[in-house]
């Protein structure tokens, strides 16, 4: 008889993704097009205002591009997680960074309007969580919102983030983070410890 591996957190948490018809994989190259596309619905543009999540009030231009986007995924220390529907289309995904002093960066939670609304986010950010715990040791898992995005800030205290009191500048002046449309942008910082 040969013994199974156990399963991980991860993988219970691929398989309640998988259950809720979600396909979770690590970036690749061949993604960038769908990654790029799947950001800018979620945060920029017309089409992102049919979602809560949209930032096109606050910034305008580009929220990513392929460049940028291969950058990411050349990171040595960081991930990129895309998560697709039954469809194949690609409606949800996370970066994350590895710990510095324990603390790992979760960043440009992504979900297109077509899959918000399904639980695919808060299930993004529980298999991410336990990423980073797993692959990395992680102990807790931090990020940075925009301040303006007080429904955005909501839902991640309600998933366990606080605020740690700090705030860092926006960086006015760089396109590549987009084109304020607002003059008093910064970011507030959040922190969850990860058990």
């Amino acid at each position: 008889m040969t013994a199974h591996p156990s399963a991980t957190v991860v993988d219970a948490h691929r398989q309640k993704l998988r259950e809720a018809g979600f396909e979770v994989a690590e970036l690749s190259l061949a993604d960038i097009p769908d990654y790029v596309e799947l950001v800018s619905s979620a945060y920029r543009g017309e089409g992102s205002k049919q979602g809560w999540t949209t930032e096109a009030d606050l910034l305008g231009g580009q929220r990513l591009d392929g460049p940028m986007a291969e950058e990411m995924l050349a990171e040595a220390d960081s991930q990129i997680l895309l998560a697709r529907d039954e469809q194949g289309r690609a409606v949800a995904s996370v970066y994350v960074r590895e710990p510095d002093d324990g603390a790992a960066y979760l960043g440009v939670l992504a979900v297109s309007p077509l899959g918000q609304g399904r639980g695919v986010g808060s299930a993004l950010i529980g298999l991410a969580e336990a990423w980073v715990t797993e692959h990395w040791g992680a102990t807790a898992m931090r990020m940075s919102v925009i301040n303006k995005r007080d429904e955005l800030i909501a839902y991640y205290e309600r998933r366990g983030y606080v605020r740690t009191g700090e705030v860092e500048p926006f960086p006015y002046g760089d396109e590549r983070f987009g084109q304020p449309k607002v003059d008093d942008l910064e970011f507030v910082l959040l922190s969850k410890p990860l058990s």
